[in-house]
């Protein structure tokens, strides 16, 4: 009787770092594209310089962004002057003073900047800080 030679298994592996590889390639590109499309959500602003910036952490705040062509957002939202105080007295909460943050860019007419800062004392809104970059 004749005996015949099985071939031999081969045992199978799975090549992990090329797996590791595609896992770290695709980690680092959904990163970079979350981090380009997060600041596209609103007005892009180029902020004036000041030396001597502070840090605010309020708690109850509304950031208001004066951009280029008569742009105004409340939030990221796109309006005009005329509902501006009906939308900040919408999201006034009665306890607490409620601090407003102008974001306004560099390009913007200083009377049109005065003009949105008037508008909002005199609706009774007294805490009014205008955001810049630190030098």
């Amino acid at each position: 009787m004749r005996s015949w030679e099985e071939p031999k298994k081969k045992r199978l592996h799975i090549e992990i770092i090329p797996m590791i590889d595609v896992m770290m390639f695709l980690l680092v590109f959904f990163v970079l594209i979350s981090l380009n499309v997060i600041p596209a959500l609103g007005i892009k602003t180029q902020l004036p310089g000041a030396a001597h910036a502070q840090q605010l952490k309020p708690q109850n705040k509304a950031v208001i962004t004066l951009g280029l062509q008569d742009r105004l957002q409340l939030d990221g939202q796109d309006l005009n002057q005329a509902d501006l105080i009906a939308r900040l007295k919408g999201l006034e909460k009665p306890d607490e003073k409620m601090v407003i943050i102008l974001n306004s860019d560099a390009g913007v007419e200083v009377a049109r900047l005065v003009s949105v800062m008037d508008v909002l004392k005199g609706s009774g809104f007294s805490s009014v800080s205008i955001a810049t970059r630190k030098l």
